[in-house]
């Protein structure tokens, strides 16, 4: 992999932070401009089989580093145009990125953003400090909320907005162009992104090769060698788990949440023939509790309704035919 980066990025002062990054990668590194501005995008290196010759095949995602004074100015458009019904204030946000898809049609673009919550303490600050100064104006019969103008050229003024505003300009970025626009703090934060998607670029093919087999009704890997049983019983437990994940849409938590209340197919079918009504044993494993993760980030759900309909159709349908309907 070849990550390709614009040169305006290595003017920033991070810009050392994400070359040690992705040279810390093992990662080839370029340094050209790029049709999207303060952008990094990746190149992949293909040898030949036949010859020594390597092929290079341009990667269509494209990580394309905003700085806070582009964002503030474009989100401010956004909020001008929608609210406001103006349209001379310049691009919007979304009209900005839909230009760069225009003349990109074949990228995938990221926007990121970094060291926004600066701009954002500064505006609670600013708004503070204003009611502060209009309420002693007013107790003063003076006019205390206004702020005398700087003179031009002196200090570049950003426009107020929001984080309600930056929410509301990024959601309608994402609904109108697909473009997500991730914030970060730091650039050792931006730098960590870049290279955790410079593995996720790089293992694409890979995974697109595993997913592929020979044929459609082919099982996995890790299930075409079958389960192992010894002559004391080892391993039917496992059998039994594989025959529930069998069914359609059934998770390794589910198969073990039924396999903890009944560790063996007999003893299912021996409750089921306990049970009173056919809604009864409809409904026999609905209730029971799935648990996914572990201390603070575990969460819990039930079986349902419908995959306790599968399973009890699995297990005491005699009609060959029968149709196991999937959730």
């Amino acid at each position: 992999m070849v990550v390709v980066v614009d040169p305006a990025l290595l003017q920033e002062e991070g810009g050392e932070t994400l070359l040690l990054s992705v040279r810390n990668l093992g990662c080839s590194c370029a340094i050209e401009k790029q049709p999207i501005p303060r952008s990094v995008s990746w190149i992949r290196r293909i040898p030949c089989a036949q010859s020594d010759d390597v092929t290079c095949t341009s990667e269509p995602h494209v990580v394309m580093q905003m700085t806070v004074d582009d964002m503030v100015s474009l989100i401010h458009n956004y909020i001008q145009e929608e609210r406001y019904g103006r349209c001379d204030c310049g691009p919007t946000l979304t009209s900005w990125v839909q230009e760069q898809q225009r003349r990109n049609p074949n990228k995938t673009l990221r926007v990121v953003v970094i060291n926004l919550d600066k701009y954002l303490s500064g505006f609670v600050l600013r708004s503070q400090k204003s009611q502060s100064q209009k309420f002693q104006g007013l107790v003063a019969g003076k006019d205390g909320g206004r702020m005398k103008k700087r003179k031009n050229g002196e200090v570049k003024t950003l426009p107020e907005i929001s984080r309600v505003e930056i929410e509301e300009a990024t959601v309608h970025l994402q609904l109108h162009t697909g473009v997500s626009v991730c914030f970060f703090s730091t650039w050792k934060d931006f730098s960590d992104h870049i290279a955790m998607t410079t593995k996720a670029v790089a293992e694409v093919p890979f995974k697109h090769q595993k997913e592929k087999t020979g044929f459609s009704f082919c099982l996995e890997s890790e299930w075409v060698g079958g389960q192992r049983v010894d002559k004391s019983g080892k391993g039917l437990l496992h059998v039994w788990k594989r025959q529930i994940q069998q069914l359609n849409r059934v998770s390794h938590d589910m198969a073990s949440a039924i396999l903890a209340a009944y560790p063996s197919p007999q003893l299912l079918k021996k409750v089921y023939n306990q049970c009173n009504s056919a809604d009864d044993k409809i409904l026999l494993l609905s209730d029971l509790l799935i648990r996914r993760g572990a201390r603070i980030t575990s969460t819990t759900r039930r079986v349902g309704p419908q995959l306790s309909t599968r399973l009890y159709l699995t297990m005491n349908s005699c009609d060959p035919e029968q149709v196991l309907k999937p959730t």
